[in-house]
């Protein structure tokens, strides 16, 4: 059901990505990181290409019909703009592509929910994804994370819900989950995930400070998905009791992975200093975290994200964001915020929406149809 605030029909998008069990930035390390964007708007449409190297290219989802339904995901491993040794990873299983497309779509849908109230809002089309990218700041921290963190996820379910060949529950070598697995209980593969996400992202040594942090923010993505595993437990017996417990392994909703990661992002630890084109400012006056001395290890050990470049405002339209102009806030909320003390204009409008639903017996749902006035603001030019 529609409410009566955007805010609410932003948590009805979030539901549908649940629903949709998606997950957008894959890739690998070091500049060859690949970026795959689900356009909300039109949902039979991809976007993808490279941190900057390549043009985007545009792949429309609904593909048309294969000749031999067992190769039909050679095509789309294809046109994923893939590695030679990631092609071939993803050739060699065939649910390999749809669980990349499933890390895309819940990875994108998570970065603009988590961003959606920001100056920045995950905005990722175009040009804007390729200067970001090419850039150390908190918000390409943030995407190099959530993009491994979504992948991990999307695997590790795949494991478990049976749509890989090469892999299946979480398999423990206790007797109690050999017993669980008898019963049915079947954990989330995290193991064999983070052997294939290593495997996939590569390891590639670079004394490139960039590199580095990239590197580190992508670990930080796949820590957080392994630090919220949980055991969950089911009792079986007679009328109820527990006389058999089968425990599994199961990963946090990806919407909790989304909420830490971005706490992690407001607190991200600044470990260099440079020239500052995005703002024009030729010296950084604040350094939170400066590389210790020397070439041996630039990178701070902690589980915080990490970033080079201080970020831009976002508030007018550069090559990094297409800006604050004309966008929706919420009065009272971060109306002065988003619109970066230029105001905003306030418009009223009928709405209809369903309203006093009720179930009914047997199966379905009989709502009214209410009518009201709204007000909606948006940022001034």
């Amino acid at each position: 059901l529609y409410t009566e605030t955007q805010e609410k029909r932003n948590d009805l998008l979030w539901s549908r990505s649940k629903m949709l069990d998606g997950h957008l930035l894959l890739g690998r390390l070091s500049f060859t990181i690949i970026v795959l964007l689900i356009n909300l708007p039109g949902p039979t449409t991809a976007y993808f290409g490279l941190t900057g190297n390549e043009p985007l290219s545009i792949l429309p989802l609904n593909t048309e019909p294969e000749d031999t339904a067992g190769k039909a995901h050679y095509k789309l491993c294809d046109r994923l703009k893939l590695e030679k040794k990631q092609r071939r990873m993803c050739r060699r299983d065939p649910g390999v592509a749809e669980t990349l497309m499933e890390a895309i779509s819940m990875s994108a849908l998570e970065c603009q929910y988590q961003f959606r109230f920001e100056r920045w809002n995950c905005t990722l089309e175009g040009r804007y994804r390729a200067n970001l990218l090419k850039r150390g700041f908190k918000e390409t921290a943030f995407l190099y994370a959530i993009s491994s963190a979504g992948l991990t996820h999307a695997m590790a379910k795949a494991c478990s819900a049976g749509r890989m060949e090469r892999c299946t529950c979480d398999e423990a070598p206790d007797l109690e989950n050999r017993k669980a697995w008898q019963w049915g209980g079947c954990g989330d593969n995290l193991k064999y995930s983070n052997k294939f996400v290593k495997e996939f992202l590569g390891k590639k040594s670079s004394k490139d400070l960039r590199a580095r942090v990239d590197s580190h923010n992508t670990n930080v993505g796949m820590k957080v998905i392994k630090a919220g595993v949980e055991t969950t437990c089911k009792c079986h017996g007679v009328s109820g009791s527990c006389t058999v417990q089968t425990c599994w392994r199961q990963l946090s909703p990806f919407h909790e992975i989304g909420k830490q990661l971005k706490q992690r992002y407001e607190t991200s630890l600044k470990v260099g200093s440079t020239t500052n084109e995005a703002t024009g400012e030729g010296d950084i006056s604040h350094v939170r975290m400066q590389p210790p001395p020397g070439p041996s290890d630039q990178i701070p050990r902690t589980t915080d994200l990490i970033h080079i470049d201080d970020s831009p405002s976002f508030c007018r339209m550069t090559k990094y964001s297409p800006g604050t102009s004309a966008r929706k806030c919420y009065k009272d909320k971060n109306c002065e915020s988003i619109c970066c003390g230029r105001g905003h204009n306030t418009q009223s409008r009928v709405v209809t929406r369903p309203c006093q639903c009720q179930v009914r017996w047997c199966c379905y749902v009989e709502c009214k149809q209410c009518t009201q006035r709204e007000e909606v603001y948006t940022c001034k030019n």
